[in-house]
């Protein structure tokens, strides 16, 4: 059946729009997605294929994760998502333990597909009393899709208004080298803040000076002009 999949998407395989994406995700020797390659489809191309194999099996799923091409991985992984979110009990544990694994044989190696899973997939540690351990194991990782997943994770936290796991996370990676890490914190921080401002307020006072500007730039991205002024300036001092 994976093959199936496969071909699906290859119908909408656009060489042009691929060598621009080899560029975009960075693929060049030494690019955080070196040695990537891509088919060129859009993200609503690759969704409809995926919407059309709910049910895949472990074993397809499987073979597309190993695939060198990132839609297939990407396509894989939307319907890993949708598998998750409708699963229970034991087996909505056995996919999430399922979708960790994926880290570790790089087939999620890439911001895109953190962002299109972890969001969902931190469901799973809602109620979990060790979660702030388990995401900052993952935030002090040393692969980078590791650690961004670390804070993608959180987001169903702040959903709930549990934004300790984020703070603790954003901490830790604060001082991070790579601006995607940058981004995925700011991002965080900026959707902390729309729930409780004084929660993302509490975080600038201590970091804002000498945090990432990427970083503090995307944090206070929904504030007023003035305050944003203002946490500028004292990154500026």
């Amino acid at each position: 059946m994976f093959r199936e999949v496969q071909s699906r998407l290859r119908e909408f395989e656009n060489p042009r729009r691929a060598q621009e994406m080899q560029w975009f995700y960075k693929t060049e020797p030494g690019g955080y997605g070196e040695g990537d390659r891509f088919l060129g489809l859009t993200v609503p191309q690759s969704r409809s294929v995926a919407a059309q194999y709910p049910k895949l099996s472990r074993d397809d799923l499987d073979q597309l994760f190993r695939s060198e091409f990132h839609e297939d991985r990407f396509c894989a992984l939307v319907i890993l998502t949708k598998q998750f979110e409708k699963a229970k009990g034991q087996i909505r544990a056995e996919l999430f333990e399922y979708y960790l694994s994926l880290y570790e044989i790089n087939a999620v190696n890439s911001w895109d597909l953190v962002d299109v899973s972890a969001n969902r997939f931190g469901k799973f540690w809602l109620q979990d009393p060790k979660r702030i351990e388990k995401l900052l194991q993952r935030a002090r990782s040393k692969d980078l899709w590791v650690q961004r997943s670390a804070v993608i994770l959180t987001f169903p936290m702040i959903a709930e208004f549990d934004f300790e796991p984020t703070i603790k996370v954003g901490t830790e990676l604060i001082d991070h080298p790579h601006d995607l890490i940058h981004k995925a914190v700011g991002w965080a921080l900026r959707e902390v803040g729309k729930r409780e401002l004084m929660v993302l307020r509490e975080f600038l006072e201590i970091h804002a000076a000498t945090m990432p500007r990427t970083a503090l730039r995307y944090a206070i991205e929904k504030l007023s002009d003035a305050e944003r002024a203002d946490w500028l300036s004292r990154k500026a001092r």
